[in-house]
This record gives C-alpha cells, sequence and structure tokens, in this order.
C-alpha cells in the first residue's frame, strides 16, 4: 500500500467565531503552511461545542472519530494527530482513546503532545507570556494573572509548577491560577501585596478567549476574577486574548507536530 500522510488538528473547540479564527484557526493556518504537501484535517473534542455551532450556523464540525474516518475515505495511511490542548489531561487521554478505536484504519497513527508537556515547555512559555506583557510589568505597580482550566486529572500540577517557574525566572509579578482547580483566585490574593501592587491585569491561559475568559474572567458577576480583584481594591485589565494568538505558542505546536513527523 503506498504511503499517503496526513495531519489531524485536534481542538476542544469554542462558540466565538471571532477567538476561534485568531487561535484555532491560526494553528491550523500555520500547520497548513508549514506542510503544504500534507492534507490538514481538524475536529473538536467537545460534543457541546460542535453541536453548539450547529445549531446556531448550521456548521457542521467533525469529531475526532468523523474525521479519521474521512481521512480513511480518503485514503490516508498514516495519520499525524497534533492537539490543541494545553496539558496532558482528561481531554487529551479521551482524544487518544477515541482514535485509538480506529487504529486498525491506519498503519500508524502518532500523537504530538499538548502545549505544556515538559519543563522545557514551561520554560518556553513563561519567556513568551513575559515578552508579551513586558511593558505592563515594568512599571513594578502591577500584576498579570493568568487563568488557566483547571482539572481533577493529576497533570493539574503544572498550573502550580507554572507559578513557580514564573517566580524562579524572575517574574515575581506573574501569577497563575484555574478555575476548576488549584491555585485558586482566592490564594492569588493572598499572594498580592496592595502596597506595591496596584493594579492586575488578567489574561487567560487557554488556547482560545471564549466563555471561561470571558464570562468566569472578565465578566460583570460578583464572582468573576475581575470583580474579585476589584472588590480587593485592585484596579482591573482584562486581556481577551487566547495563547492561540501568540506566534511564539504556535511555534510550539509545530515543534510537537514536528517530533512525530520527523
Amino acid at each position: 500500500m503506498e504511503k499517503k500522510r496526513g495531519i489531524l488538528v485536534v481542538s476542544f473547540g469554542t462558540s466565538h467565531k471571532d477567538t476561534r479564527e485568531k487561535t484555532i484557526g491560526a494553528i491550523e493556518a500555520a500547520i497548513r503552511d508549514a506542510y503544504p504537501e500534507l492534507a490538514v484535517y481538524s475536529a473538536w473534542s467537545s460534543r457541546m461545542l460542535r453541536a453548539k455551532v450547529f445549531a446556531t450556523t448550521g456548521e457542521k464540525i467533525d469529531s475526532v472519530e468523523e474525521a479519521l474516518s474521512r481521512m480513511k475515505a480518503d485514503g490516508i495511511t498514516h495519520v499525524f494527530i497534533q492537539t490543541t490542548h494545553i496539558i496532558n489531561g482528561i481531554e487529551y487521554e479521551a482524544l487518544k482513546e477515541d482514535a485509538r478505536t480506529h487504529k486498525a484504519s491506519f498503519s500508524a497513527v502518532s500523537f504530538g503532545k499538548p502545549l505544556l508537556s515538559s519543563t522545557e515547555d514551561m520554560k518556553e512559555l513563561t519567556r513568551i507570556i513575559a515578552d508579551e506583557f513586558s511593558d505592563i510589568l515594568g512599571s513594578g505597580e502591577a500584576a498579570l494573572v493568568l487563568m488557566g482550566h483547571g482539572t481533577r486529572h493529576h497533570s493539574n500540577t503544572v498550573y502550580a509548577a507554572l507559578d513557580y517557574m514564573f517566580r524562579e525566572t524572575g517574574c515575581p509579578d506573574i501569577h497563575v491560577g484555574t478555575v476548576e482547580a488549584y491555585p485558586s483566585p482566592g490564594q492569588i490574593l493572598k499572594k498580592l501585596d496592595p502596597s506595591r501592587t496596584k493594579t492586575v491585569h488578567l489574561a487567560p491561559l487557554m488556547t482560545v478567549a471564549g466563555d471561561h475568559a470571558i464570562h468566569d474572567m472578565a465578566g460583570n458577576a460578583g464572582d468573576s476574577w475581575a470583580s474579585r480583584f476589584a472588590q480587593a481594591g485592585y484596579g482591573v485589565v482584562c486581556h481577551l486574548k487566547g495563547l492561540g494568538e501568540y506566534p511564539g505558542i504556535r511555534r510550539m505546536f509545530l515543534r510537537h507536530l514536528e517530533a512525530i513527523l520527523s
């Protein structure tokens, strides 16, 4: 059988068109530009978001299983799956399990790692974030708080490790919290010094700036992160920019894909 390679880009998904184009769309475009000779397919792992987009726009987005079936029908023999997930957690494990059920349909199925899969990945992300927000943090009166999703999976330790790494690499004013796990925004508030920090900048540590960023982070509800830091006496500035918008982050995903293609 003639070898025919194809790439499948798997994202959690989003119902927000603007951030989708700037993040998921930009990552997929970067992959297509890097590998113009290969067919590139895409899928979303969230059934809820696929259904929501279909109900509101009529657009049909493939699940992992549907995309793999499409690749098989197109004669792809070697599948290279690159996720846009941040950590190796529940969603990534579910993606691998879904793909394994179709493994017999192909000569080989390989998996590119999530964004933060090694100490070097975390170090690179700290450099990218520190450079992106260098002007904001230069005053000495501002802090940057990054909102991760958080998970009950043991991989949640990545967030605490990343928080520590920012301090270790000379960025003590950058903090990492999560929506659903540890560290929490309350724990970050305990670390801030109100006599020195006047303004807290909030930004998502997520591929897209979707519902969590818009509502849990920047929303007007009393329990949003913006409200909680404002109630504590800080000026609050929200940055609705997903990680997929940063060129350096897209290059990280490309390197993870290159590692399985080479």
